[in-house]
C-alpha cells in the first residue's frame, strides 16, 4: 500500500448475514483442522495502514497519511529495547508479513457498525482499540485520538452517544489501549505509554488513577513506590478482586538489566488488586519457558474457576494461573492472542488481533468456531480486532486499533 493511497468501500450499515467461508478470501488451503476445528486457510500478510483511518457514515473507510504526534503507535519519552530478552523478538518475523490463519466463519451471525464515533474537532482520529458493556447493556468505547480531545465514550443500546468524558477529566492518553468495566458499573482503562490505570464512574467522572501519568516504573511497596510499566489489560473476578496486565512485548523497553531505579524488574507482569483496591501481590513473565510470557495484552477471569488467563499475543498462546498466581498450564494457539473474554455461559473466546478475527475455543484451545472475514478494511474484516465484550443477548462488539469503528455481530439470524 503507497503511503498515499486512498482505499474507500461501500456502504456497510445494513446487516450482513454470514455463512461458512463468507469473506473468507481465497477457497481453504489447508482443510479441517486436524482436532475437529472449522477449516482454514492461510491469508497473506496485509500491512497495517501507514496512516489514520476516517469512517464515514455509510461506513466506508479512507486511509490518510499519518500525522507526527497524533496518537501514534509509540507515543510518550519511552527509552528504547536494550538488553531485555523480550525486546530481543523484533529481530523475529514482521507480524505484518507473516500468512494468517482464518478459520471458516459461523453462520448465523449479523454484522453491523451500530455506534458512531464522534467525528474529531481536529486533525485525523486513531483506531478504537476496544469496548466494554455495563450490566444496563450500555457500551463504553476507548478511542486514540488527538490531544485535547476527548476519548472515552458510552453510547446506549440504540447506539447514542449519552456519555462524552472531557479530555480534561482523565487527561490524554498517550496510547489509549485496554478497557472493562468493575461490578459496580465503574469503567477502567489503560494508557500504556502514559503509565496509568483510572476508574471512571458510570457519568463519566474520574473516581481513582493507579500509577503515575508518565512515570513508569516498579510497584514496590517496601519503597512506597506505586508505578505501573506499560498497562494494557484489566481484568475482573467474580469476588471483584482486580488484575492489571503489564508489558507490551513487540514495543517494551522493559529492561532486565534497567540502569532506571524506578524499573530494575524488568518484564510482563501481572498485579492483583482486592475488591477494596489493596495490593495483594504480582508475578512476572520474564521468559519464554513455562509460566513465562511475553505480555499480557490478553487478560481475563475464568468465571468457573476464578483462574486468570493471560494473553501472549506474540507467541500464539494463553498461559493459565490460579488466583493467586500460580502457574497452572498453557494453551498453545493458532492464531495472535490479542484478547480474551468469557461469555454468558462462562465459555472462552479471543481475539486474533492482525489475523482479523474473534474465535470461540474450548478450555484445551480447541477452536470451535470464528467469526470476521481476516485482515483489512472491507466489512467485516479487521485491522488488529482486539479487545471486545458481549451483551446480554449474545451480541458481540469488537474494537479494532486501527480503524475508528466498532463492529457487532448478532446472533439469532438463522442457525448457529
Amino acid at each position: 500500500m503507497e503511503k498515499h493511497d486512498r482505499l474507500s468501500l461501500g456502504a456497510a450499515f445494513i446487516a450482513v448475514l454470514f455463512s461458512t467461508s463468507a469473506l473468507a478470501g481465497d477457497p481453504p488451503t489447508s482443510g479441517a483442522a486436524a482436532n475437529g476445528s472449522p477449516a482454514w486457510h492461510f491469508q497473506p500478510g496485509f500491512p497495517d495502514p501507514v496512516g489514520r483511518t476516517l469512517v464515514d457514515e455509510s461506513g466506508r473507510v479512507t486511509v490518510l497519511p499519518r500525522q507526527p504526534g497524533v496518537a501514534g503507535p509509540v507515543g510518550g519519552n519511552l527509552p528504547q529495547c536494550a538488553k531485555s530478552t523480550i525486546c530481543t523478538r523484533k529481530g523475529g518475523p514482521s507480524r505484518q508479513l507473516t500468512p494468517r490463519v482464518v478459520w471458516d466463519q459461523m453462520t448465523g451471525y449479523a454484522m453491523t457498525f451500530p455506534l458512531r464515533l464522534p467525528p474529531v474537532q481536529s486533525g485525523t482520529p486513531g483506531g478504537a482499540p476496544g469496548a466494554a458493556v455495563d450490566s444496563k447493556g450500555n457500551i463504553w468505547v476507548l478511542q486514540r485520538r488527538p490531544q485535547g480531545q476527548p476519548q472515552l465514550f458510552k453510547f446506549d443500546r440504540s447506539g447514542q452517544v449519552i456519555v462524552t468524558v472531557p479530555a480534561e477529566e482523565i487527561g490524554y492518553q498517550q496510547k489509549a489501549h485496554g478497557i472493562a468495566v468493575d461490578p459496580q458499573d465503574n469503567v477502567w482503562i489503560t494508557d500504556t505509554n502514559g503509565g496509568t490505570v483510572q476508574q471512571v464512574s458510570p457519568d463519566g467522572k474520574l473516581l481513582k488513577t493507579l500509577g503515575v501519568k508518565d512515570k513508569r516504573g516498579d510497584w514496590d511497596e517496601a519503597k512506597d513506590q506505586r508505578l505501573l510499566w506499560q498497562p494494557v489489560s484489566v481484568a475482573f473476578a467474580p469476588n471483584g478482586d482486580m488484575y492489571i496486565g503489564e508489558g507490551h512485548a513487540n514495543e517494551s523497553p522493559n529492561d532486565v538489566e534497567s540502569s532506571d531505579p524506578a524499573n530494575v524488574i524488568g518484564a510482563a507482569r501481572v498485579k492483583h488488586f482486592d475488591k477494596d483496591g489493596k495490593f495483594l501481590g504480582q508475578w512476572y513473565g520474564d521468559d519464554n519457558g513455562p509460566g513465562k510470557f511475553g505480555e499480557t495484552h490478553g487478560l481475563a477471569v475464568d468465571p468457573k474457576s476464578g483462574d486468570v488467563w493471560v494473553g501472549d499475543r506474540e507467541q500464539y498462546r494463553i498461559i493459565i494461573f490460579n488466583s493467586e498466581g500460580k502457574f497452572l498450564r498453557t494453551i498453545q494457539m493458532r492464531n495472535l492472542v490479542c484478547s480474551i473474554a468469557f461469555d454468558s455461559k462462562g465459555e472462552p473466546w479471543i481475539s486474533t488481533g492482525q489475523d482479523g478475527q474473534i474465535a470461540r475455543i474450548d478450555r484445551s484451545g480447541k477452536v470451535l468456531g470464528a467469526l470476521g472475514g481476516g485482515m483489512g478494511i472491507e466489512p467485516g474484516k479487521f485491522i488488529e480486532a482486539n479487545y471486545f465484550a458481549f451483551d446480554r443477548a449474545g451480541g458481540i462488539y469488537v474494537g479494532d486499533t486501527s480503524i475508528a469503528r466498532i463492529t457487532k455481530f448478532t446472533p439469532g439470524a438463522g442457525k448457529k
